[in-house]
């Protein structure tokens, strides 16, 4: 054998060898990147020369909020407005719809009174009426005289009324038939004073409205001297409650009742209490 010659080695060869290269290798490059790093480093960095002052937004903030607050505040004073403004209206419009409930009712009850009092009139006139009736019906007797020849001039007198009383006369005959209204001044419906009133005024004389004034509307005249175109009244003079026009022939035309009418009678029907004489 060979003095040189190679001679195998018996021990096993080291498995860990290429991990511990491998570890040498990565711990070299981490050291040269470090070294690098560090050599770069202080060559580009700036000194610092002052400090930067962050922005104070607090301010702002406290600001914003106030702002909302105020809003807020302003939305509910606007909703409180509101609702006071809607309560107010809500009271006026009861208000009102009970005022109109009670004028309403007034009106009512002023209608059922006016009513009422205008029956209470009428069945008191009726009421009169018979009184004077009665009154006059018991003497009667005593005056069939005076009547007669009351009645005759009169018959004489009718068939020669002209002029003034002969119209006052036609219209309240042409009036016959027509309805008793109270308070009605025609043409197809009358109270008495309504028609007599209407009667004068178609020769243009103006007497008042009511039976009250027109039975001391002209000069007073007695029943035993009556002529056609006389106002006769029933009561006493001044207080009323009747009034027809005597036409003459002892009868007279007035609007009577409702019941009748306008209507044509003899003087016996309803003897009248006095006369007036305006023509």
């Amino acid at each position: 054998m060979s003095l040189t010659a190679h001679i195998p080695s018996h021990r096993k060869p080291r498995r860990n060898a290429p991990k511990t290269a491998l570890r040498a290798g990565v711990a070299g490059g981490v050291l040269s990147t470090i070294a690098v790093a560090g050599a770069a480093g202080p060559a580009q960095a700036e000194p610092v020369t002052q400090t930067i002052e962050m922005p104070t937004i607090t301010a702002g903030l406290s600001t914003a909020v106030a702002a909302s607050a105020q809003a807020t505040q302003q939305v509910a004073q606007d909703l409180q407005t509101q609702a006071q403004e809607d309560a107010a209206a809500a009271t006026a419009a009861k208000t009102a719809k009970k005022a109109k409930a009670e004028a309403v009712r007034k009106a009512e009850a002023k209608k059922k009174a006016e009513a009422a009092a205008k029956a209470k009139a009428e069945a008191a006139e009726r009421a009169s009426r018979s009184t004077v009736r009665t009154t006059l019906s018991a003497t009667s007797g005593s005056s069939t005289g005076t009547a007669a020849s009351t009645s005759s001039s009169s018959s004489s007198s009718s068939s020669s009324a002209t002029g003034s009383a002969a119209a006052v006369i036609a219209f309240a005959q042409a009036q016959v038939g027509d309805a008793y209204v109270p308070g009605g001044t025609g043409p197809n419906s009358w109270d008495c004073s309504g028609l007599v009133q209407a009667a004068f005024r178609s020769v243009n004389i103006d007497l008042p409205r009511v039976s009250q004034s027109q039975s001391t509307a002209g000069t007073q005249v007695s029943l035993s001297n009556l002529q056609p175109g006389d106002i006769l009244y029933w009561g006493g003079a001044g207080s009323a409650y009747h009034v027809g026009i005597y036409v003459g022939n002892g009868q007279f035309v007035g609007a009577q009742n409702s019941s009748t009418g306008v209507v044509q009678r003899p003087l016996s029907y309803d003897p009248p209490s006095g006369a007036v004489r305006v023509l």
